[in-house]
């Protein structure tokens, strides 16, 4: 869920940054929305070990 979060607001300060033309803003999205993508990754392996266990 905390993936999804940060997905969703690197996405909207990516838009925002489009809209405004701030190359910065749009920078700092796509950083947060990878890391919202990292966080998931790792929730879903987590989650396969927890199983395996």
């Amino acid at each position: 869920m905390d993936g999804q979060m940060d997905k969703l607001k690197g996405r909207i300060k990516q838009a925002a940054g489009d809209l405004t033309n701030n190359k910065r803003l749009k920078a700092v999205g796509r950083a947060q929305e990878f890391r919202g993508n990292i966080k998931n990754k790792i929730d879903e392996v987590a989650d396969k070990l927890k199983k395996q266990v």
